[in-house]
């Protein structure tokens, strides 16, 4: 094997082709967009360069900075969600079901591969206000919880809520799974001399635990925030973006001003910010891991 690794040509030949997937679908239209970005107009009408213009916009225009807030709060709350209640899970799986554990992560994990269309039709069903109430409504109607019977996806606020909730239940069977693999690799032994030590419970997860899967629990933190920097289908699918501009995240809006409106430059300088937001983040979360490591 040591051999066959040697070799550059067999290293180029697994590599290649990856390597040119990634060129081609990530590295090349990144580039482009980036070029688009100092452009105004589009195929069609044509287009003039304006240098910097579109990113200076971009920072005077209440809907990129509202659909800008919009995605950085919801981020945070659905990364904490799924990295939070998805470690409560491995914990779970590792520490109390053991071996027949099996079941529920395959239960767990199903949400993960339905689509994201399917999980929002369930979802906008369970939260209907009309012409008939949905399992949630009905639930608290029949708690005598009449108050809280409401349009859920027509306010922004709770559509906001819904949209957090459906994304974190259909993900965090996923980070489950990531987390549980890297629980199991912790060694018997140093858990055994812990407990003897004195170490249980809380103690013994955060003392012993999470500083033993801290690489894991970091790469499901940096993986979360990515992609929920970067949501779109699901906002599409559950809420339209809507009510009003509510729901708008920047993925949102960066494609109704590129393909809706035909503003390509624009459109293009909004997902340059989408990306430099993505870099910062994963920047400013290694560099505080490191601080606590050192």
């Amino acid at each position: 094997m040591d051999k066959v690794l040697g070799n550059k040509k067999t290293i180029l030949f697994f590599v290649g082709p990856a390597l040119l997937f990634y060129l081609l679908l990530l590295i090349v239209p990144t580039i482009w967009s980036i070029g688009y970005s100092f452009f105004s107009g589009s195929p069609l009408r044509g287009f003039d360069f304006v240098g910097f213009d579109n990113y200076t916009a971009a920072l005077r225009d209440k809907h990129f900075l509202d659909s800008l807030f919009a995605s950085m709060r919801y981020a945070a709350f659905v990364t904490t969600g799924q990295v939070v209640l998805g470690l409560c899970l491995a914990l779970l799986f590792v520490f109390f079901l053991k071996k027949y554990s099996s079941l529920v992560r395959t239960l767990v994990f199903f949400p993960v591969i339905l689509p994201a269309v399917a999980v929002a039709q369930l979802f906008s069903k369970l939260f209907e206000f009309s012409p008939q109430l949905g399992l949630v409504n009905d639930l608290l109607a029949t708690l005598h919880l009449d108050s809280y019977v409401q349009a859920w996806l027509a306010q922004g606020d709770t559509a906001f809520a819904v949209l957090v909730i459906m994304d974190i239940w259909r993900s965090i069977g996923f980070y489950a799974v990531i987390l549980y693999a890297g629980l199991i690799d912790v060694p018997d032994d140093v858990i055994e001399a812990a407990r003897l030590d004195g170490a249980s419970g809380l103690r013994l997860v955060t003392s012993i635990v999470l500083p033993m899967i801290r690489p894991i629990l970091l790469s499901a933190v940096i993986f979360s925030l990515n992609g929920t920097l970067k949501v779109f289908e699901s906002a599409v699918a559950l809420t339209g973006g809507g009510p009003g501009n509510s729901t708008t995240m920047l993925t949102m809006y960066m494609y109704n001003t590129a393909f809706s409106y035909g503003e390509y430059g624009y459109g293009s300088a909004i997902a340059v910010y989408l990306l430099i937001v993505c870099l910062l983040v994963t920047l400013l979360i290694y560099r505080f891991a490191r601080k606590n490591i050192a």
